[in-house]
């Protein structure tokens, strides 16, 4: 028997739905749609970097963004695309297995920032005021260059191929503010999801009375 908080209504296009689902199968479609635009646009942007710009120092990635993003909405379960974007990387570049290390593993350092995520959460802020948005959205990229950058130290590689883990992402890390700071104007996107479908239903409650 299923516990009543299990149960969530769903508001698509800020309507009740007609049929309630829980709030776990919402986050697994979510998290399912989230991780397949990763995917398609991450290859098409790998595959035109390759095709058109071969040899660049340069490179941009929706990874940070899309991570960035699931983790407002869903807290550690981002990891699922973390993960994924490291694998997509490495899997179009024909990476080696170190290098598949550095990119799934440094990519999960990202989470490290939940912490402080929660508390911006609460307040409302991230989607409120664009500072705290963009402030999250740096913590997150230096985490993930930082983490990228230590573990591959810790596979073997000199200090000298630190710096560019963070001077190759300097279009990554612009491609990623602009992001979060159009996606925090959209209603809903850049928010925790519980606090989205409570909001969602004290609206339907206001607006039915």
């Amino acid at each position: 028997m299923r516990h009543p908080k299990d149960k969530m209504s769903i508001f698509p296009g800020g309507n009740m739905s007609d049929r309630p689902r829980s709030l776990k199968q919402y986050r697994r479609v979510d998290l399912v749609l989230w991780a397949l635009m990763l995917l398609i646009f991450e290859a098409v942007i790998l595959a035109a970097s390759l095709r058109w710009f071969p040899g660049q120092p340069y490179t941009v990635s929706l990874v940070p963004a899309v991570t960035a993003i699931v983790l407002v909405r869903w807290g550690p379960w981002a990891a699922i695309h973390a993960v994924l974007g490291g694998i997509v990387l490495c899997a179009g570049s024909r990476a080696s297995l170190v290098q598949y290390a550095v990119y799934v593993l440094g990519n999960c350092f990202s989470l490290l920032v939940l912490p402080a995520l929660s508390r911006w959460r609460k307040e409302e802020g991230l989607w409120r005021e664009s500072v705290k948005a963009l402030t999250y959205g740096i913590s997150v990229l230096l985490l993930m260059q930082a983490g990228r950058a230590l573990v591959s130290l810790v596979t073997g590689s000199g200090l000298e191929n630190v710096p560019g883990f963070f001077t190759t992402e300097v279009i990554t890390d612009l491609f990623t503010l602009v992001i979060l700071w159009i996606v925090r104007r959209l209603d809903g996107i850049l928010e925790d999801q519980r606090h989205y479908l409570r909001r969602l239903r004290e609206q339907e409650k206001h607006t039915s009375v």
